[in-house]
């Protein structure tokens, strides 16, 4: 069986984990990913016996579904290297991955300490089946992991008594299933829009796609990145009054910052369609500095609840109203220095932030900044 010859077929064994409870761990030595292997193969020929067939391998780690749907898929994109790479015949056609010296033996095998709190854990399976099996066994492993895909008892007692955890649940599904349940997750808390985009980074990421947010945000998946309307330019659109426009942009920002904090997780990244990207804050600047005003200030907008909602760059003059160069909004708190600093150095300005206590817009409902000096 040479190795271009095998066609990878991704599964996952879901742990849903009792209230309250995490694992210990969250990975597994060789020996106890081999142990565990040996467990899962049992279960699955017992689904599916064509499973025989193939090389299954597995990752001796628990990940959160963010961390596998990921464009590339880039654990199991790494667990198939690492399975073709061992000689067929070695360990009965079973082969697993755990930790030697506390370290997985490739970096994405490695799960990140920041998701590892979430309910469900899962651990990466892949088959590899020859070119004229994969068909068929693709198909019969949908079918039978969604309708009797539990673990096996002797897994599960495994599981618990290796992880230190009691399971509510512990099943096996296919990448189409994981893909479908965290589908269901997303509209389940209004992101039905946000899930389109990771389908198309994951599924078709040669095709553009696009999409409006709950709140209207003009969104489109293109080249490897969701581009996203500024909320400044939203504002331009949105009927209201002022105080309601206030209201309104602020819930666009904390919109945003939920779209950035999923994206971000799920390594895609997101940027303005004409503004710039930075590390943790978005940027969109409008002209320079000019003579005729006095020196560009920093001026920090400010919503209950959600702390500082943009950082405006503006100037005074005598026109009765602020010439505003650029708007940023820090999508994560620790993201407001690199915002200020970053456009105060651009500009060759203190980075002197002064808070608003507020949204201030303009005369015409969009984001300012004062027309009179603040003291």
């Amino acid at each position: 069986m040479e190795a271009q010859t095998l066609v990878a077929l991704p599964v996952v064994l879901a742990l849903e984990l009792s209230a309250g409870d995490t694992p210990s761990h969250r990975t597994l030595s060789r020996d106890e990913a081999a142990e565990l292997a040996a467990l899962v193969a049992a279960d699955l020929h017992t689904l599916v016996p064509q499973v025989e067939e193939a090389r299954l391998a597995l990752a001796g780690a628990l990940f959160d579904a963010v961390e596998l749907l990921r464009p590339g898929f880039p654990v199991w994109t790494t667990l198939d290297e690492l399975a073709r790479r061992v000689p067929r015949g070695h360990l009965e056609n079973v082969v697993a991955f755990g930790t030697h010296e506390g370290h997985m033996p490739a970096q994405p095998l490695e799960p990140e300490a920041a998701f590892a709190d979430g309910p469900m854990r899962l651990l990466p399976i892949s088959l590899l089946a020859p070119e004229a099996l994969a068909e068929s066994l693709s198909e019969k492993l949908e079918v039978e992991l969604v309708g009797r895909g539990e673990a096996g008892a002797r897994t599960a007692d495994w599981l618990m008594r290796t992880f230190g955890v009691r399971l509510e649940h512990a099943r096996y599904l296919s990448r189409n299933d994981l893909l479908a349940l965290t589908c269901v997750q997303y509209e389940h808390v209004n992101l039905a829009p946000l899930w389109s985009l990771l389908e198309a980074a994951l599924l078709t990421p040669y095709r553009d796609e696009s999409t409006l947010s709950a709140r209207g945000l003009a969104l489109r998946y293109h080249q490897g990145k969701v581009e996203v309307q500024s909320p400044a330019d939203w504002l331009r659109s949105q009927p209201n009054d002022l105080h309601q426009r206030a209201h309104d942009v602020a819930g666009a920002v904390f919109e945003l910052r939920q779209y950035a904090a999923l994206l971000d997780a799920h390594h895609v990244p997101l940027v303005f369609a004409d503004g710039e990207p930075g590390s943790g804050y978005l940027l969109e600047t409008f002209g320079n500095a000019d003579a005729g005003y006095d020196a560009p200030a920093l001026y920090a907008h400010e919503a209950p609840g959600l702390g500082v909602v943009a950082v405006t760059l503006a100037q005074r003059g005598d026109g009765g109203r602020a010439r505003v160069l650029a708007h940023g909004y820090p999508l994560h708190p620790k993201a407001l220095g690199p915002l200020v600093t970053e456009l105060a150095q651009r500009h060759g300005v203190p980075a002197d932030l002064h808070a608003l206590g507020c949204i201030l817009l303009d005369a015409d409902g969009q984001l300012g900044a004062p027309a009179q000096a603040l003291h």
